[in-house]
C-alpha cells in the first residue's frame, strides 16, 4: 500500500470516526444524566493534557514545551472500544460503563482544535518564513468555519432524513448510505471554503445526533459497519509499518513518556475530576485506569505528523505508536479482570452513587446492553 493509499485511509476513516462517535451521543441526555463523563471530560481532560505535557517536557526535553503538548494532546483521546469486556458486563454498573463509553465518544473531537493550532505553532517555529498573523488567520478560519459548516451539514442531513422518512422516500439500506456521505460531504464542504473537515465531521455528527436521534442509532451502526473494514486497515498498517519502526527508534525516557501516559497522567486528573461525585474509590481507580488509547491518536499521528513539517515529528511519532502499543497490551490484558472484580465488589454495594440508573448511548461497535 502506497503512501497517498494510507494517506488516504486513515482521512476516510478518521472522519467516519469523528461522525459516529459524535452521533451516538444524545447532547440533551448527556447534559441530563451524565455528570461523571461530563466532570472527565471538562476538568480532567485539561488536567490530562497539562500533566502529560509537563511530564514529556521533563522526561524529552528536546521536543520543548510546544511539542510535549502537541504530544500530550495527541494521546489524550480514548478508546473505550478495546476493552469490550467492561463496557458490556452487565455487571459493572450502567452509570460507570456509560461513563467510559460518552468520554471516549466526545474526547477526540474535542482533542482535535488543540491539536490544529499546536500544530500550527509548531509549523510556524520550523518556517520563520511564515508570518504569524497569517498562519493565525488559517487556523481562525479552520476552526470558526470548521464547527459552522458541520452544524449546518448535519442540521440539513437530519431535516432532510425526516422528511424523507416522513413521506416514505427512503428505505432503511439507503438512509445509511446517505449518512455515510453525509460525513464525508461535511469534510469536503469544510475544506473548500478553508475550514478544518475533521472538525466539520465531529460538529456534523453531533447535530446530526441531536436533532435525528429516533433513526440514529441504526445509521450510525451501518456506518460504523461500513467504516469496520478501514479501522482494520488502520491497524494492521499500525502492526505492519509504523511499530516496528517504532520499537527500532525508541528510548529510555520515551518508554517513561508512554508508561506515565498511561498510569499517573491519566489516573491523577481524573481522580481530580470526580472529587464531590459521591463515587467510590474503586470506581476512581477504575476509571482512571480504564483510558486505553487507540484508533483516534493513530489516526493524528498518521495524519498530522506525517503531512506536516512539525519539528521533532519522529520522536512524536514514536512515542505515540508505543504508547498505543503498550496501552493494547495492558488494557487489553486488564480488562477482563478487572470487569470480573469490579463487577463483583458492585454487587455487594448499594445506594453508591455509581449505582444509580443512567440512560444508555450505543457503544462504538454499534450494541446498547440493556
Amino acid at each position: 500500500m502506497t503512501a497517498g493509499m494510507i494517506e488516504l485511509v486513515a482521512e476516510v476513516t478518521l472522519v467516519l470516526v469523528l461522525f459516529t462517535d459524535a452521533a451516538r451521543i444524545n447532547l440533551r441526555t448527556l447534559l441530563d444524566d451524565h455528570i461523571l463523563p461530563l466532570r472527565m471530560l471538562i476538568i480532567g481532560m485539561p488536567l490530562v493534557i497539562g500533566l502529560g505535557a509537563l511530564s514529556a517536557a521533563l522526561a524529552l526535553p528536546s521536543i520543548g514545551l510546544l511539542g510535549a503538548l502537541l504530544l500530550a494532546t495527541i494521546l489524550a483521546p480514548t478508546d473505550a472500544a478495546l476493552g469490550q469486556s467492561i463496557l458490556t458486563d452487565p455487571a459493572v454498573p450502567v452509570r460507570v460503563r456509560q461513563a467510559l463509553n460518552v468520554e471516549s465518544g466526545l474526547n477526540d473531537g474535542l482533542a482535535l482544535p488543540a491539536v490544529v493550532i499546536l500544530v500550527a505553532l509548531q509549523i510556524e517555529m520550523g518556517d520563520a518564513t511564515i508570518p504569524l498573523a497569517v498562519l493565525g488567520g488559517i487556523v481562525l478560519s479552520q476552526l470558526t468555519l470548521g464547527p459552522l459548516v458541520g452544524v449546518s451539514v448535519g442540521a440539513l442531513g437530519a431535516w432532510l432524513l425526516r422528511q424523507a422518512s416522513a413521506r416514505g422516500l427512503s428505505s432503511p439500506g439507503f438512509e445509511g448510505m446517505g449518512t455515510l456521505a453525509l460525513s464525508l460531504f461535511a469534510y469536503a464542504a469544510a475544506e473548500s471554503v478553508g475550514g478544518n473537515g475533521f472538525i466539520a465531521a465531529f460538529s456534523a455528527g453531533l447535530a446530526f445526533g441531536t436533532l435525528a436521534r429516533t433513526r440514529c442509532a441504526p445509521l450510525v451502526e451501518f456506518m460504523e459497519t461500513e467504516g469496520r473494514l478501514l479501522t482494520l486497515i488502520t491497524f494492521f498498517v499500525f502492526g505492519a509499518a509504523m511499530l516496528p519502526e517504532a520499537v527500532a527508534a525508541v528510548t529510555p525516557p520515551m518508554l517513561v513518556i508512554s508508561f506515565i501516559s498511561l498510569t499517573v497522567v491519566r489516573m491523577v486528573p481524573i481522580a481530580v475530576s470526580l472529587v464531590g461525585t459521591g463515587v467510590s474509590w474503586p470506581t476512581h481507580l477504575l476509571l482512571g485506569w480504564f483510558g486505553p488509547r487507540g484508533l483516534a491518536s493513530i489516526l493524528f499521528a498518521l495524519l498530522i505528523l506525517g503531512e506536516h513539517e512539525v519539528p521533532y515529528r519522529s520522536e512524536l511519532l514514536t512515542v505515540t505508536v508505543v504508547t498505543v502499543a503498550l496501552s493494547v497490551l495492558l488494557h487489553g490484558a486488564t480488562a477482563p479482570f478487572l470487569a470480573r472484580r469490579y463487577g463483583a465488589w458492585a454487587a455487594r454495594v448499594d445506594g453508591a452513587a455509581e449505582m444509580m440508573p443512567a440512560t444508555e448511548m450505543p457503544l462504538r461497535h454499534g450494541e446498547v446492553r440493556r
